[in-house]
């Protein structure tokens, strides 16, 4: 539905009844009317529609009518699109045919389930100017290759009315509608959450992430969309939400909205407690699985990262770090180069076609990503100069708009543990870019910094010299108990939500390095075992690291609670 004389303005006289169909009648004069409530609606506010038109083609269970497997119907039988040689100019054409705007992405391997019936049309080649998906060249109607079954049926996720331009991935972008005959873009001020939802729903892209404002993608061009969007949330597509006239008549270019969602039609993170950091978990065939952590590495979590709009891996925690998932286990051995832009592009041993079966899900891997805030310049990943994303650039912060409030709120998004210091003068340094012209204003509830209010800075003046630091108390994963000080003492691990300790068995002053390192503790001096009294599991035993890790976690070991150690033998550190 298209509102504001999307198709142009008409002539004669505005309907004076209100339609009130029942959506089940045959023709429109059998629905009954209402005087209208609206006696002042001008041909300014002519309504258009576009309808399905499923004579031919159309798109089957993707949960809205501009995404779906791709289906034709030819001698009064639906059948599928074989995937071979599908790519985003044949998307295109079946976009622009439904008139569901562009094309979005191209699908294979039956990612919409798998088809029944004939298949139709394989090694299709449109060359973009095609009105139809029928004008098409392809192998011959009904002549697939015989390696060709529905298995690889072909798939499309198109804009509908909306879409994403700018963005790093698919599902982040300036926010622009389409009216009817050209594309605009929409004031930051006239889009909130709820039109954040139903967004990211119709684009096939996982709940909302992150509303950004000030044209953070690039100013756009043509029109700023004259309508304040009033969705409720749970509209399927953007044009099904209420609108009103914007209050906003001077919004410019520079005021663009933009959005990014989570993404997780083909990748997710979950059970880590906020949308950047869990479990790897990833769609294919209809069904979601898991990641093997088997040499996954930061380079790997990079990508998983970046192509949920999380910005810079943090960490990759050990073996089930956070829970097991279920399912199969689509990817063993995961190689990235770190220039994919989805994990599914990376290698893996077996691929995702033949997942590998000797892994199970006590080795299901986990990653840590950044989100919008890093610490930069610090000894260990959880201290450091405070920077935020501002569209595809960080910046820093000037001490003087950041408090305890706000700390509490970084250091909980990087999974750091409670604040443990505040520094200003750019004591990790003077970082680059623009210095972040709004002040942060947290409660300290919150779990992403993403969801803190903000206000002009008062600060103007405030220079690099003025960064902020940061240093939090990471003990999500680390801590040393009963020492006496902070930098000694017993050795207790944090895994699937309880403090556990490390049996002394093998434990040398290299392991011991490794954690005083992560403490940010200097070297080990000695690595002593420790008789205090201990309660709760032994999370790690046989511990052998190499010295270069970062985490202990990262250190080769036993297993996790699979120890018989006895007590009187814990691992104890001290650090110098």
């Amino acid at each position: 539905l298209r509102g504001a004389a999307a198709f142009g303005q008409g002539e004669g006289q505005v309907w004076a009844q209100e339609i009130q169909c029942r959506g089940n009648e045959s023709q429109i004069d059998f629905c009954p009317t209402a005087p209208s409530q609206n006696q002042s609606c001008s041909h300014g506010n002519h309504v258009g529609l576009v309808c399905y038109d499923s004579e031919d083609v159309r798109l089957v269970d993707g949960g809205r009518p501009c995404a779906g497997r791709v289906e034709i119907l030819l001698l009064g039988q639906w059948g599928t699109v074989c995937m071979r040689n599908w790519d985003m100019t044949d998307a295109g054409v079946v976009c622009r045919q439904l008139g569901c705007g562009d094309a979005v992405e191209a699908l294979g391997d039956a990612h919409f389930g798998r088809g029944t019936g004939p298949i139709w049309m394989d090694e299709v080649s449109c060359r973009g100017l095609e009105s139809t998906l029928k004008e098409c060249g392809h192998r011959g109607w009904g002549k697939p290759h015989p390696h060709c079954h529905h298995g690889w049926d072909a798939g499309v996720i198109c804009s509908g009315n909306v879409r994403l331009v700018r963005g790093a991935k698919r599902c982040s972008g300036r926010v622009e509608m389409h009216n009817g005959s050209s594309w605009g873009t929409v004031c930051d001020a006239d889009f909130d959450q709820r039109d954040a939802e139903v967004v990211c729903r119709q684009l096939s892209c996982g709940p909302p992430a992150e509303l950004r404002e000030a044209a953070a993608f690039g100013q756009g061009e043509g029109q700023v969309w004259a309508q304040g969007i009033q969705c409720r949330g749970n509209e399927s597509r953007i044009d099904f939400c209420p609108t009103a006239p914007s209050q906003n008549q001077s919004c410019s270019h520079g005021n663009h909205v933009g959005l990014v969602c989570s993404d997780i039609e083909d990748v997710r993170l979950v059970d880590g407690g906020r949308p950047c950091a869990g479990r790897v978990e990833v769609f294919h065939q209809g069904q979601w699985g898991t990641v093997c952590v088997y040499r996954l590495d930061m380079t790997d979590a990079g990508v998983v990262c970046r192509q949920l709009g999380c910005g810079d891996a943090v960490k990759v925690p050990g073996r089930a770090h956070f829970g097991e998932g279920s399912g199969p286990i689509w990817m063993f051995a995961v190689s990235c180069r770190g220039s994919e832009s989805t994990l599914k592009e990376c290698e893996s041993r077996g691929g995702l076609s033949n997942p590998h079966h000797a892994c199970h899900h006590s080795w299901d891997a986990g990653v840590i990503c950044s989100g919008n805030v890093r610490l930069v310049g610090g000894a260990k990943q959880c201290s450091g100069r405070v920077e935020i994303q501002h569209g595809s650039s960080w910046g820093t912060v000037c001490d003087a708009d950041f408090d305890q409030r706000d700390a509490e709120v970084v250091c909980r998004q990087l999974s750091c543990g409670p604040p443990a210091e505040l520094w200003g003068a750019a004591a990790f340094g003077q970082g680059e870019g623009q210095v972040w012209a709004q002040e942060i204003q947290c409660r300290g509830n919150e779990s992403q910094i993403d969801f803190c209010p903000t206000a002009p800075s008062q600060n103007q003046s405030c220079s690099h010299g003025n960064d902020v630091g940061l240093v939090c108390s990471d003990s999500e994963d680390v801590r040393l108990v009963d020492g006496g000080r902070s930098c000694a003492g017993r050795v207790e691990v944090f895994h699937q939500g309880l403090w556990g300790t490390v049996c002394m068995r093998n434990w040398d002053k290299t392991d011991a390095g490794v954690v005083c390192r992560q403490l940010g503790c200097a070297d080990a001096v000695g690595a002593p075992g420790f008789d205090g009294r201990r309660s709760g599991f032994i999370w790690m035993d046989d511990v052998s690291c190499r010295g270069s890790e970062s985490r202990l976690e990262e250190c080769r070991h036993g297993g996790w609670g699979g120890s018989n150690c006895p007590n009187g033998m814990d691992a104890g550190v001290i650090c110098s």
